[in-house]
């Protein structure tokens, strides 16, 4: 009660009832109780919301952060606003640090490392970080989680879902906003970031994926160090990439820089179908040592995006169709893969994203951000029932920051020269007769184990048929139906060897069909 009292009145202070959208009596009422009316904060919308949050402390801070990805839902003042949001808060005490330390690790402070700085490297609304000497002597960080995160979480979250349930069912104008939804998404993100050994596994992930490309250095993770409130990781250093100056004092060519972290983000997404899902300037650090091909440090990887083969393939189509002006074809993909409903109708889908991508088309083509382009797509569909799916939105937002933070690095960045040629590449690739036989001797074991079934799954199948036939009226002649088996069957099995569908129960499924339509065809 008491933390709701204090949501209310750091409402009221910044007058955040003038945000909710709507005229009706029960909207009117809500707005009168956040303090439309309430003299206060007169600044911009977006910062005030941004100030209250920041008031609140740091789950409301996490929320902000994650609500700023929302793009589809939110006008961009707003969520410009919320992207400013950063989880720089008061360091808690040390002494609590090294009592969860020696807790988490069985021993104590003195023992367990050669040295321990007292004062904090950075503190954030989940954790904070120490300088530590491992006892070989090598230089590392510990990252240590917040005494009581996990109970004031998990009470911040009750309270943000009543709080979106209740305006969720106020009015129309405001269901649109869906944040029962962004609720959700949020307590899945942040549920994940309370257990160190997750993005220490993360971190373990993408130094893997990334180490023979040399564009992204990824710290070392200490697994013996690493517990569910502790990591330890090799200290790293770098020059912040949103330090301009000391870039630029490096002799770092900077236009390499935004395209090594455009390139980053594409093979990342594509290739690995892995990414760092945060990429925000205080999470990316430059080796400037040979400044003309400087590597990208990044850290804090808690948050990370993973598409599907499917998902990889329809992102991919969908921005190429962008790229090429091709509406119809984008809308026909959302269709296609049922990220807006079957019943859409395509014709009205395409005039939607037209009126709002067209326009962006007539600047030139370094000024035109493709992450707009992606947050555009999303309003158009949103508009038809789709339910943006949390990969969606990270990839978004990792898009946003990847070409925001390159044209601060080189403002004559062109994303489209880089973006074109690799999805096209990335398209050839996925249908050269190399990789669908890489993707059969992947799957192997899974057909073979799924094929071994079928000796018990046909006869269930063709008793069930056969029982059918005696049912059905005589006018119906079974054999009608064996060319339409058939052709289904063999249509199934082209399309899991060629069409990103590899699960063994495509291939199954298709061969039963094949051979039921021939049976169905003697008879």
């Amino acid at each position: 009660m008491k933390r709701a009292l204090k949501f209310l009145l750091i409402a009221r202070r910044h007058r955040l009832g003038a945000l909710i959208p709507g005229s009706s009596a029960t909207t009117s009422l809500l707005k009168r109780l956040l303090g439309a009316k309430v003299k206060g904060s007169d600044g911009p919308r977006g910062e005030r919301l941004r100030l209250a949050l920041e008031a609140l402390g740091p789950v409301p801070i996490k929320f902000g952060q994650l609500l700023s990805t929302r793009r589809d839902l939110l006008p961009d003042d707003i969520a410009d606003e919320l992207a400013r949001l950063q989880d720089k808060v008061a360091p808690f005490p040390s002494e609590s640090a090294i009592k969860i330390i020696e807790d988490e690790l069985q021993a104590d402070i003195a023992t367990a490392f050669q040295t321990f700085d007292i004062e904090p490297l950075a503190a954030a609304s989940v954790a904070q970080v120490h300088a530590i000497t491992l006892n070989d002597g090598e230089e590392a960080v510990v990252k240590v989680l917040r005494p009581g995160i996990e109970k004031q979480i998990e009470a911040d979250i009750r309270l943000l879902k009543r709080i979106a349930s209740l305006i969720d069912r106020l009015s129309d104008d405001l269901k649109r906003l869906r944040l029962p939804e962004v609720v959700e998404d949020y307590e899945v993100t942040i549920t994940m970031e309370l257990d160190l050994r997750r993005e220490a596994a993360n971190a373990s992930l993408l130094k893997k994926n990334t180490a023979a490309r040399k564009l992204v250095f990824v710290p070392t993770i200490f697994w013996d160090y690493s517990t569910p409130r502790l990591m330890v990781s090799e200290r790293i250093s770098g020059i912040p990439i949103g330090d301009i100056a000391a870039l630029n004092e490096a002799n770092v060519n900077m236009k390499v820089l935004a395209e090594r972290g455009v390139e980053i983000f594409f093979s990342q997404v594509f290739d690995d179908c892995f990414f760092h899902a945060d990429m925000h300037p205080g999470n990316i650090f430059v080796d400037a040592t040979s400044p003309e091909t400087p590597t990208y440090i990044a850290i804090d990887c808690a948050i990370v995006g993973q598409l599907s083969r499917g998902d990889q393939y329809y992102v991919a189509r969908n921005l190429l169709a962008i790229l090429q002006r091709n509406y119809r074809l984008v809308a026909e993909l959302h269709i296609e893969s049922s990220w807006v409903p079957s019943s859409t109708r395509v014709q009205d889908f395409e005039a939607t994203i037209r009126m709002l991508c067209e326009p962006i088309f007539d600047r030139p083509l370094h000024q035109i951000s493709l992450g707009h382009m992606l947050v555009n797509l999303f309003r158009a569909a949103s508009a038809f029932d789709m339910k943006v799916q949390p990969q969606l939105v990270l990839l978004q937002k990792t898009l946003l920051n990847i070409e925001g933070l390159g044209r601060q690095l080189y403002p004559e960045l062109n994303l489209w020269e880089t973006a074109k040629p690799f999805l096209e590449d990335w398209l050839k690739r996925q249908y050269s007769p190399v990789n669908v036989i890489k993707q059969l001797q992947r799957d192997a074991p899974a057909f073979v184990h799924h094929a071994s079934q079928l000796p018990e799954v046909i006869p269930q199948f063709l008793a069930t048929q056969r029982e059918a036939l005696k049912t059905a009226p005589r006018e119906d002649k079974p054999s009608e139906g064996s060319p339409l088996l058939v052709g289904s069957g063999i249509a199934t099995l082209i399309v899991s060897l060629f069409a990103e569908l590899s699960n063994p129960w495509y291939v199954a499924i298709g061969t039963l069909l094949v051979i039921v339509g021939l049976i169905r065809r003697r008879k």
